[in-house]
């Protein structure tokens, strides 16, 4: 269940105003790591909505999750079934996706929330009578 959504649209649009405006430099925003593509490539899920910079293709969503009690699996990608998993089982964690062209690398942090199990000292105990 997803809570405590943040969009990033408005920071999108300054940004690609920025860009043609001619204020900010196509490779400036065109910077994706190979970590990012390649994520791109393998725990991605497409979108209907076309690169902003290259129109060449639409752009693919990236959901990142980052958690003090997730260990190895915070700062990693993963699938949307994995995060559903995830949020039935772990303690509260945030996940960031970010929209990436793997044509042009262009790429933008698109939604932030908080998913997971509430933390254990605000869940409600049942006492056993």
């Amino acid at each position: 269940m997803q809570r405590q959504i943040v969009d990033y649209a408005l920071s999108r649009r300054a940004r690609l105003a920025e860009v043609h405006a001619g204020r900010t430099a196509v490779a400036e925003v065109c910077d994706a790591n190979p970590y990012l593509l390649r994520a791109a490539k393998f725990h991605g899920r497409p979108s209907a909505t076309l690169c902003p910079i290259c129109r060449k293709e639409q752009v693919t969503l990236v959901s990142w999750v980052f958690g003090d009690r997730l260990g190895q699996v915070s700062g990693s990608a993963r699938s949307n079934d994995e995060i559903a998993r995830l949020d039935a089982t772990a303690e509260e964690f945030t996940v960031h996706v970010v929209e990436v062209c793997r044509t042009c690398s262009w790429n933008h942090l698109v939604q932030s929330y908080v998913a997971g199990l509430p933390p254990r000292s605000t869940r409600t105990r049942r006492v056993a009578k």
